[in-house]
């Protein structure tokens, strides 16, 4: 053979021995790809970790397809792992929509992209309103101001619309196409845009609405299904690590029985809403030896969407890592695993206890960043949510009351919120969490043990619940579902859930009680106001509003008070938890000027109630530790004279909403025995109910102006608060910092005036020593 002959032979060889596709150049893999498809999901209203939709209740998985059941105007849904940042790079996406049906006007559907809030953040990012349209609109291709009419755009079937991105010179060229289902390109438009205008955010969008028109009220659109949404460039930067589900966060506790239970952790994995078809089990693995080994599976919860695992006999005195597993099920058969990592902190015994104490998240300063990265550096032995984890604002596009149903939907969207904020932290400490007014939907809540508010007085100050049980149960599930053992957990009316009992945790037993649940209505009294639960006139005599028969905390949280102040197992200090403080420490509410004597939302009232309920706490000695007010106070109790009562701490709102002012000056109260320390607003006072208090410390906010979330909660007076117990020395050491500062650093302008502070044990008897 000759030479030519058999080289000949060898390419022969070698050409089929290689498949055609291997010889040819490989395709170059576009950077930072990722598909979003819902072709292998199961019907579901949860759509994915990879996004969040705006609202979860308006959006399912259906039939294959993300599929949009609201004609209400900008329907969206968030790409979370990708947000444009480099306009020096370039990008593409693209997704397949198809119209269902148009209620009135035809709002179009597609992208927008360049979205993003004040502080460019993608969890923030995913609430505002502003962005580059680019979609379809009425048998046009839109592009921010452009728009171009081409024939088959006036019905979209399986169209797929595509976005293309690059850097021209100072500006940023973006070409939007439409493509039909035989893969022809109908039209194309192009346009140019400022670069930083493109940054943030981007989101497939159902109707573009001028303006916000996020309301559920406003309904007047058309309805889309999207699939294979398509992401690739280096325009954008990728972090797959925020991913929010399917599973969400975890929650957990850890407490000594005193029984042959011995310590027993509780914790409480949450998931996104799934299907009839998803798996509805969770796995709790812990690791040992550098092994992980499975404690069971403990199944969700279909209303709630929790699924909560109870292990008696924890080895409390060794921190142990532990994780949560989801196995998705897909529509082919196939998995995929969710997992959620945290840490069971071993029991503080022996040393002193830190808690991180919070309480009400209004949603403009989401994602609370200051406070959240705080938490994490201070890392607290235990945290505490004392209530208004919401607001029915929260993340826009209205509130539904009921059925019960889109209700819980409603609720779970808003309350998700919280668990994407402090996830981090939580999963790492002991949480305890109480539902307030806010969290079930009403301003003020005097829950009459469960009773039904009248429905033709709604929205009206009266007491009882307003929502359908089973929403409020979810509440209290998804919210305490991982506390220790309930008390007595016996429903009251309505088969509504209790949550009241303790927890007995680094030698502190923690009274968990809820000073809202058991209280009278407003309405059995008459504060001739025209509002039943504000008291606006200063000459009124508001010992009137104590009538026979009125209850605060009611007689089964008074018995396990009184049971819990004479149990002294396992522990030598011991705090009270619950939603405010028992005391009328605001003068003007809502606007600077806006003087109020009382208010019968404040644990003050009734009062005969309130001083039962400190007489058979205070044997105990402890620190109340509360939220509600959205102003950080330190106050003593009194009943029979001035201070001696236990004292609270009232800590700082996470984002101040409704702002209240302590200016007794202003209001006309005279005071006696200021503090050594000299500061305005302190001494003993007379409360509008009558009330004795001594106000040792408190954080008026200043008057709102500024624009940034974070300066504006600053402003507000938000912040949190660290409560350090030591049970050698016997002494509570309390915290009160502001928004935005680093606690770590020592700064004295961290805190609000008149703190730090500690307390001795025994002046929660009355045996005071602090001056």
């Amino acid at each position: 053979m000759s030479h030519a002959t058999m080289l000949h032979t060898i390419v022969l060889s070698l050409f089929f021995a290689f498949p055609a596709a291997q010889l040819q150049a490989a395709p170059q893999e576009k950077a930072n790809a990722k598909t979003v498809s819902w072709s292998n999901t199961h019907d579901r209203v949860f759509l994915g970790g990879d996004t969040w939709a705006n609202p979860m209740e308006d959006w399912t998985v259906t039939d294959g397809a993300a599929q949009c059941n609201s004609y209400g105007g900008n329907r969206n849904v968030h790409l979370l792992t990708h947000q444009l940042t480099n306009t020096d790079g370039d990008f593409e996406m693209s997704v397949k929509m198809s119209l269902i049906d148009v209620k009135k006007n035809r709002l179009g559907a597609g992208f927008k992209i360049g979205i993003r809030s004040d502080i460019n953040e993608y969890r923030s990012n995913s609430f505002a309103q502003n962005g580059i349209a680019a979609g379809i609109v009425d048998g046009e291709l839109i592009l921010g101001q452009k728009s171009a009419a081409f024939d088959g755009l006036a019905t979209p079937k399986d169209m797929t619309v595509k976005l293309v991105g690059t850097p021209n010179d100072e500006k940023y060229a973006l070409t939007l196409s439409a493509i039909n289902s035989d893969g022809e390109e109908i039209g194309s438009i192009t346009n140019a845009f400022p670069k930083d205008t493109v940054l943030g955010n981007v989101a497939i969008f159902n109707n573009f609405a001028k303006g916000a028109n996020r309301g559920r009220g406003w309904a007047q659109g058309s309805r889309y299904r999207f699939n294979d949404w398509i992401v690739s460039g280096d325009a954008f930067t990728v972090t797959e690590s925020n991913k929010f589900g399917p599973i969400l966060w975890t929650m957990y506790s850890l407490s000594d029985s005193r029984s042959d239970e011995g310590f027993v952790m509780k914790l409480s994995a949450l998931t996104g809403p799934l299907g009839e078809k998803d798996s509805k089990d969770v796995e709790l693995l812990v690791e040992n030896d550098d092994q992980w080994k499975s404690l069971g599976t403990a199944a969700l919860d279909t209303d709630a969407w929790t699924a909560t695992f109870r292990i008696a006999n924890w080895d409390e005195k060794t921190a142990t890592r532990y994780k949560v597993v989801y196995r998705e099920q897909h529509r082919d058969g196939s998995t995929t695993d969710s997992v959620w990592e945290g840490t069971i902190k071993a029991n503080p015994s022996g040393r002193p206890l830190r808690l991180g104490a919070l309480t009400c998240q209004k949603d403009y300063g989401f994602p609370y960043a200051p406070v959240c990265e705080n938490l994490l550096r201070l890392d607290p032995d235990m945290l505490y949510f004392s209530g208004d984890q919401l607001y029915e604002d929260h993340g826009g596009f209205g509130l539904i009351r009921d059925p019960a149903g889109p209700a819980i939907l409603n609720y779970l969207r808003k309350y998700y919120m919280h668990g994407w904020a402090f996830r981090d932290a939580m999963k790492n400490a002991p949480t305890i969490c109480l539902p307030d007014d806010h969290d079930v939907f009403q301003g003020n809540i005097w829950g009459e043990a469960g009773a039904a508010m009248d429905l033709e007085s709604k929205g009206v100050s009266k007491g009882g619940y307003r929502e359908p049980a089973r929403m409020v149960n979810v509440v209290h599930k998804t919210n305490c579902g991982h506390h220790p053992d309930y008390y007595d957990p016996t429903p009251v009316n309505q088969d509504i859930s209790v949550y009241y009992g303790d927890m007995v945790y680094g030698d502190v037993s923690f009274a968990i009680i809820a000073d809202r649940q058991w209280k009278s209505g407003p309405e059995k009294v008459d504060t001739a106001s025209g509002r039943a639960d504000h008291v606006m006139d200063k000459n009124f005599d508001t010992s009137v509003l104590d009538k026979p028969g009125l209850v605060l905390l009611g007689q089964r949280q008074e018995d396990f008070l009184q049971h819990w102040a004479d149990d002294w197992r396992g522990h030598s200090m011991k705090v009270v938890l619950s939603q405010t403080v028992f005391a009328g420490v605001a003068t003007h509410h809502g606007i600077y000027d806006g003087y109020l004597k009382a208010d019968l939302d404040s644990g003050a009232w009734p009062q005969t109630a309130r001083n039962r309920a400190i007489k058979i706490i205070r044997k105990a000695k402890p620190l109340h530790i509360n939220g509600d007010q959205h102003l950080t106070s330190l106050v003593q109790y009194g009943v029979d004279k001035q201070r001696d009562g236990f004292w609270s701490f009232c800590t700082p709102a996470i984002s101040a909403g409704y702002p209240r002012w302590w200016h007794p000056e202003r209001a006309g109260m005279s005071h006696a025995n200021r503090p050594e320390h000299g500061l305005p607003h302190t001494g003993e006072f007379i409360d509008g109910f009558g009330n004795f208090v001594y106000v040792y410390a408190v954080g008026d906010p200043e008057v709102a102006s500024k624009k940034n979330r974070y300066e504006l909660a600053h402003q507000k007076g938000s912040g949190f608060g660290m409560v350090t117990i030591d049970t050698e020395a016997k002494t509570y050491f309390l915290e009160s910092f502001r928004f935005s500062v680093d606690a770590t650093d020592g700064k004295e302008s961290n805190q609000f005036p008149g703190w730090p502070v500690t307390i001795q044990q025994k002046e929660n008897g009355g045996d005071n020593v602090l001056k």
